[in-house]
This record gives structure tokens, sequence and C-alpha cells, in this order.
């Protein structure tokens, strides 16, 4: 194909923030692995990202050779965001990152999470509650968002905290991973990440003086091969997951309730087979992935689609259009289908060393939340237009008007 006659990756082209997919395609098909004018490579076929997510290439900004300009994750570590999350696993390398996720994981067990699920029914059963009581509701604001908000707090063991606050601050510093193109917005980040830190350190100290048994004093008394974590990390790994224990589970339970209801048959089925919950919540992740994109700095050269990848290259791997490749899910891969054998296969979580360390519990919380609301409002329906956030990466709802009729609760 001739280079004008290329499509390159456009997240800015019409249409593109209510429906990226048919671009996705687009670049799958014609243009898989790309060079990118602007500097970054794209790859959007599943076996090449993949492959780069097992390549143990770095996530470190350090190790690139030339940053290049705005663009989707360029900002993450050297833009002003960097500050809130400079220390957390998710941006360290080997050897800090496997000391980082070693102490996380220590208390962050299956177990741990397995032992959430009676309190998330309770409090998914307290917001269907609420909304047969209204009859119509803004489901993100019912119970997208307050579900995982509150579970992560709870987990960590925190006082009550100004929960819409902390929203905006999680909001605004999550933009760091899309193109920052004016100094408001980087602005609003740097402000967003300081006082985010600030916070939490404060709940750090009053934790410190309050140990109790929850994952924050865990946290504090974890050791690994004789090492805990410094001020710096421990207050970098609270900031994350308080921003990724809430700001995915949104997407997931909101675009898998919004697909449902723009698939009747789906939604029918699932309400005729319960026990499909768990495998459509894998449908859920791949066919509208919460996060769309991850990112890779090669400290090697790295071939994808018979391309070499120079050492230093800023990679971007598209999640979203690698879980839609037909060579993996099938030609109607486009389509949702909630008894998908292959729905598990999805690249949602990442992959390589830096799979989702939250994966159980966002899994958990998504099949109790949609599982739960379908059975008790078998005529859930759309009450108006949706909201959609405009974010490229973490790419959600701001507003989903649902009705419902009441019914008796059990």
């Amino acid at each position: 194909m001739a280079e004008q006659e290329r499509v390159w990756f456009n997240p800015f082209l019409p249409g593109f923030f209510n429906d990226p997919y048919p671009h996705y395609k687009q670049l799958s098909e014609e243009h898989p692995v790309q060079d990118h004018p602007l500097g970054f490579w794209f790859l959007s076929r599943y076996d090449d990202v993949l492959a780069l997510l097992r390549a143990g290439q770095s996530v470190e900004i350090r190790n690139i050779s030339d940053v290049p300009p705005a663009h989707p994750g360029a900002t993450l570590d050297s833009g002003p965001g960097a500050a809130a999350l400079s220390a957390s696993m998710l941006d360290r390398d080997p050897p800090d990152h496997t000391r980082l996720r070693a102490l996380v994981t220590k208390v962050f067990t299956r177990r741990a999470i397995s032992a959430l699920e009676p309190r998330i029914t309770e409090l998914v059963d307290r917001a269907l509650d609420e909304m047969a009581e209204r009859g119509s509701s803004d489901l993100v604001e019912q119970l997208a968002f307050p579900l995982p908000f509150a579970v992560i707090s709870e987990m960590l063991g925190l006082p009550p905290v100004d929960n819409a606050r902390i929203r905006d601050l999680s909001g605004t510093l999550v933009r760091s991973l899309e193109p920052v193109a004016d100094e408001e917005t980087a602005q609003a980040i740097f402000s967003a990440a300081v006082e985010l830190q600030t916070l939490t350190r404060d709940l750090v100290a009053w934790k410190r003086a309050n140990p109790a048994d929850d994952l924050l004093t865990a946290l504090i008394a974890a050791e690994h091969e004789g090492q805990v974590l410094n001020e710096d990390e421990l207050v970098s790994q609270v900031v994350l997951l308080y921003v990724a224990g809430h700001e995915t589970t949104v997407n997931l339970i909101a675009n898998g309730t919004l697909a449902l209801l723009r698939n009747p048959d789906q939604h029918a089925l699932l309400r005729q087979r319960p026990d499909l919950t768990a495998n459509a919540v894998e449908e859920f992740l791949r066919y509208d992935s919460p996060v769309q994109q991850t990112r890779r700095i090669m400290i090697s050269p790295h071939e994808a689609g018979g391309l070499q990848i120079p050492r230093g290259a800023f990679v971007i791997a598209c999640l979203a259009a690698a879980n839609r490749d037909e060579k993996v899910f099938g030609p109607d891969a486009d389509k949702l289908r909630l008894d998908r054998k292959e729905a598990r296969h999805h690249l949602s979580f990442g992959g390589g060393p830096h799979h989702c360390l939250g994966a159980a519990l966002a899994r958990l919380e998504g099949q109790i939340a949609i599982g739960r609301m379908v059975q008790r409002f078998p005529d859930l329906a759309l009450d108006g237009e949706i909201e959609v956030n405009n974010r490229i990466n973490l790419r959600g709802l701001n507003k989903l008007p649902i009705k419902v009729h009441a019914t008796v609760h059990g």
C-alpha cells in the first residue's frame, strides 16, 4: 500500500469517541503494525499485542529514545501526572516491579478478594433497591461508580472521605493517559496529582496510628526478602489501588450494561441463563474493553508483523483492537455473544509481568453487579441519551440513564 494511502491511527476522527471499533478494524486489516508519523509505534492485531506484552520490554519512559508528541500514554510517566504514580508497580520494570508486586500480592490475595463477596452483594442489593424505588436512575451514579469505590475504600480500611472530590481528582489524574495538548489540562493533572498524594499521605499517617485488619495496615507491615515499602512507594501503591480499583470497574459495569441493552437477544439470554454470568463478564471485557491501550518501551529490538521495532521506541499496544481480532474470536468478533467460548482469551487485563493485579476483584464486582441487576430487573431499559467520557484509553460512560419497574426484592 502506498505510504500516502495508509490509514494511520487517529483518535480524532469524527465519531471515534462514540465508536472507535470501525477505525480499529480498519487498522488491523490494512496497517496492523505502524511506525506512526507522530513518533510512536502502534500494534492492533492480537498475536502482535500478546507477543509484545510477554516480551519483557520496559514500561519506564526513561528508556525511550525520543519522547513523541502528546499521544495516548505519553504523559503517564513524563508528564505532570507522574508525581502521584512515580513509584507504583504499574510504571516500574524489574527488579523494582518484582519487589513492589510481591509486596502488594502478599496482601491482595484471591482469598481476600473472595471473602468480599457477601459485602459486594450487600452493596449491590442496596443500590438496586434504590433504583427500584426511583424507577429511573443514572447507572453510573447509582451503581457503577459507588460500588468499586466503596469496595476499595473498605478493603484499604480508610475513614470516610469526600467521595465526590476523590472521584474528581481521580478522573483528572487519569487524563495523563490521554493526549495532553494544552497547558490548562496539564496544570489540572499536576494539581490533582499533588492533592491526591497529600490526601493519601494523610490517610497513611492516620492508618499508622489506627492499625486494623485491612489492606492498608497489611501493606504498611508487608515484608518481602527483608524489605518493606518506603513512604513514597506506599503512597504510590495506594493511589494506584484507588484509581485502578474503581476507574476501570466503573467502565466494565457501565459498558457491559449498555452492551446488553443494545443487544436485546443477549440481554434475554442472560436472564434465561444466569449460569452464563461469569462468561458474560469476560465477553463484556472483550467486547468493549475498559482499558483500550497499554504501552511498552523497547529495551531491545522487537519484531512485529515482519517489521523490526528498534530499541528506544515507544509502542502503543491496542488491547481493544486485539480483542476483536477475527483470527482469535471468530468472524463475529464485532458482535456481543455471551456464550463465546474464546471470550476469556481477551487481553483487557494486559499480559506478561504487568498482568492486572486486580483482575479477580474486577471480575467479581462485574459478575455480582450485572448478574443481580439483570435477574432483579427483567425490564431494564435505556431512559434517555448516554454520555460517553470522550477518553481514548479508559473508555467508558459519564452517564447511563436507565429505567426499571419497581420490584419486590428477593
